[in-house]
């Protein structure tokens, strides 16, 4: 699982890995190699995650606010349990939503057993850690659902490997990796753990040149009330605008400081008749654009 950082202490670049096997022999070995052959070690994982599947469509809905819109999801193995409010807001309950590269981080409060493995989750936080950015209008019947507790665990990869597909078997620990216990696969991650996160209260003002501002938000201590501003948490601070109109980018540019003026003249230059859209992503050199934000300009 490529994820962004959760706690702050992870390997930014570094993804995850979340295994169930029946029955849980006790540690399994996570292998990498460029080519099926020649095999070395990136892991060790020594518990067992709760994972499942969604039984129900998930659909989109407002981020970082509580939402009672129920996750259906059938457990491979595991239980889950319900948390208080607080103990949510202080970090319990975090789970993936998503499949392949794309996972939306969520939170929930109750967990209600509804059949054999089978639970609803209500009381949501959904889009946490940055994920807002990347929620889409449904999650299907199918997406993978990983309780992101203990057991997971990031595998020492360098940052090197980035965007390149490898070669993976995961299976017990002290058996050879052409055992037929071990599972193979194929791979490549981001490093979602160093995408900035999409820019916050983009706006448009004025009838003529255009006042465009937003608000910049970290992946990296943000929580803290006693700053002035949050941290930049990126080499600079560095910011892609775009503009559009029947999704064709008209004119696109790059500014150092949340704030830009689209001056008449250039609306006029571009061909940019009411409706198009303006959009928005903070950028970072390890890294590129964050998800983009939008807004649409009427008149």
């Amino acid at each position: 699982m490529d994820l962004p950082l959760l706690t702050g202490a992870e390997i930014p670049h570094a993804p995850h890995i979340a295994v169930t096997a029946t029955p849980w022999p006790g540690e399994m070995a996570v292998l990498s190699a460029s080519e099926d052959t020649g095999y070395g070690a990136i892991g060790l994982v020594t518990k067992q995650a709760v994972t499942g599947q969604l039984t129900a469509d998930l659909l989109r809905a407002e981020p970082a606010r509580w939402s009672w819109q129920g996750i259906s999801v059938l457990l491979d193995a595991g239980v889950l349990q319900s948390r208080s409010a607080l103990d949510v807001l202080n970090g319990a309950n975090i789970a993936a939503i998503g499949s392949a590269g794309n996972w939306e981080i969520v939170q929930f409060q109750l967990a209600e057993l509804t059949g054999q493995n089978q639970y609803r989750l209500s009381g949501l936080l959904r889009g946490q850690a940055g994920t807002d950015g990347i929620m889409p209008d449904v999650w299907p019947v199918g997406s993978e659902f990983v309780l992101l507790d203990n057991a997971p665990v990031q595998l020492d990869l360098p940052g090197s490997q980035r965007d390149i597909l490898r070669h993976y078997r995961v299976g017990p620990a002290g058996l050879v990796y052409d055992n037929n216990r071990y599972m193979h696969f194929t791979d490549s991650f981001a490093g979602v753990g160093e995408r900035p996160y999409r820019v916050a209260h983009l706006r448009a003002e004025g009838s003529g040149d255009l006042a465009v501002s937003w608000i910049r938000r970290t992946r990296i201590g943000g929580d803290s009330w006693s700053g002035l501003e949050v941290p930049l948490a990126q080499e600079s601070e560095v910011y892609s605008v775009k503009v559009l109109k029947s999704g064709v980018t008209l004119f696109e540019t790059s500014v150092s400081a949340p704030i830009w003026t689209y001056t008449n003249a250039q609306q006029i230059s571009y061909g940019a008749i009411a409706p198009f859209e303006i959009h928005v992503a903070q950028l970072s050199t390890s890294f590129g654009n964050g998800p983009f934000q939008r807004i649409e300009i009427n008149d």
